[in-house]
């Protein structure tokens, strides 16, 4: 399985909560002899090194299905005119220069191979996919895949919290809340007008103002979760959350997330 870094986590949870992320036009596929981990940068990431014939080489994914994109042929090396080392883990970088670029993703191989002279690596198709998980929609997630991975467009979507009565799930959203003075409140991107997020660190957002709903007219009933919409009524589901304590709202109540209360996470 590939992790995305930290480097992919804030650019994709920042074109949704943020600021839009600009996809390469291709990706490329590294090896490394040692996991590049999250921290990893086109600089330091335990590439193998630049010399005996080593070099990444592009790579293609096909539509991205449940939250996961997956290699869609095989990636063949340049011969070795030379060691490679022990080549372990693979990386998704955005430029094909050794030592350039971002790392959007890394994992490991499913065998480490050493790499002598007269070899010449390939890494089958199938083998390399990477995976959004968390509480996303499942659109959600193949649209940011198909962005960073395949450069189809995404636009930069609103975000909207929305108060549901049942569990949201992948899928969709769960029973929100309707009439009785309800109404989604928008959230704005990092310097907009408040509310607004915080920009990204380390994979999560958070939002830097008090999030006030209206005043409940009636009852709303029993509170359960959240969910983040792309628009002030029907939209896109885009992340959500059923962990929140359970509130009954009734006649006269206020429901408020206050400055740092609300913290979405991609991983």
């Amino acid at each position: 399985m590939g992790n995305l870094t930290d480097y992919g986590r804030d650019a994709l949870i920042n074109h949704i909560y943020n600021t839009a992320y600009t996809a390469p036009s291709a990706v490329f596929l590294a090896l490394a002899t040692a996991d590049p981990t999250d921290a990893a940068t086109g600089a330091s990431m335990n590439e193998v090194a630049d010399a005996n014939g080593y070099g990444r080489k592009a790579i293609t994914f096909a539509a991205p299905s449940s939250g996961r994109v997956t290699q869609s042929a095989p990636v063949v090396f340049d011969q070795a005119t030379g060691p490679w080392g022990t080549v372990s883990h693979w990386a998704i970088v955005d430029d094909a220069d050794h030592g350039e670029g971002n790392v959007l993703a890394h994992g490991a191989l499913s065998a480490p191979k050493s790499i002598v002279s007269g070899n010449t690596p390939s890494v089958a198709s199938g083998e390399v996919y990477v995976e959004i998980t968390g509480e996303i929609g499942t659109s959600t997630a193949n649209s940011l895949l198909n962005l960073m991975f395949r450069n189809q467009a995404y636009s930069k979507p609103d975000t909207y919290l929305a108060l549901v009565t049942s569990p949201s799930s992948a899928a969709g959203i769960g029973t929100e809340v309707s009439g009785n003075g309800y109404a989604r409140v928008q959230v704005n991107p990092s310097g907009g007008s408040a509310p607004a997020w915080a920009d990204a660190v380390d994979g999560s957002v958070e939002n830097d103002d008090d999030i006030d709903f209206a005043e409940a007219e009636e009852s709303w009933g029993t509170v359960v979760g959240v969910a983040v919409m792309s628009a002030l009524s029907g939209g896109t589901l885009l992340m959500y959350d059923n962990d929140m304590t359970d509130q009954v709202v009734g006649e006269g109540d206020t429901v408020t997330f206050l400055a740092g209360d609300f913290v979405a996470t991609l991983s």
